[in-house]
């Protein structure tokens, strides 16, 4: 299982779903055919619950891969002094 982490918004700009919202970050699950789906389930789950990302989408690739792209808001701090 592959992790692609998009949070800066130069690399954000290729990607097909990041460019359109520069108020997440986003992060893409790539999950080979031979790995197992409850496995890459349980990966989505565990990022959603306790990385609070929501799942934005996912897509059965050419040869039985998977990918998964999962989004989170970005909070921006101010400084208050």
């Amino acid at each position: 299982m592959k992790e692609q982490r998009l949070s800066e918004i130069t690399s954000a700009r290729s990607h097909p779903v990041a460019s359109r919202d520069d108020r997440y970050e986003y992060l893409t699950l790539t999950v080979a055919p031979r790995e197992h789906v409850a496995d890459a389930r349980a990966r989505v789950r565990e990022h959603a619950e306790y990385g609070k990302w929501e799942l934005t989408r996912s897509a059965v690739l050419y040869g039985g891969a998977r990918r998964y792209v999962m989004r989170r808001r970005i909070i921006r701090v101010e400084r208050t002094f």
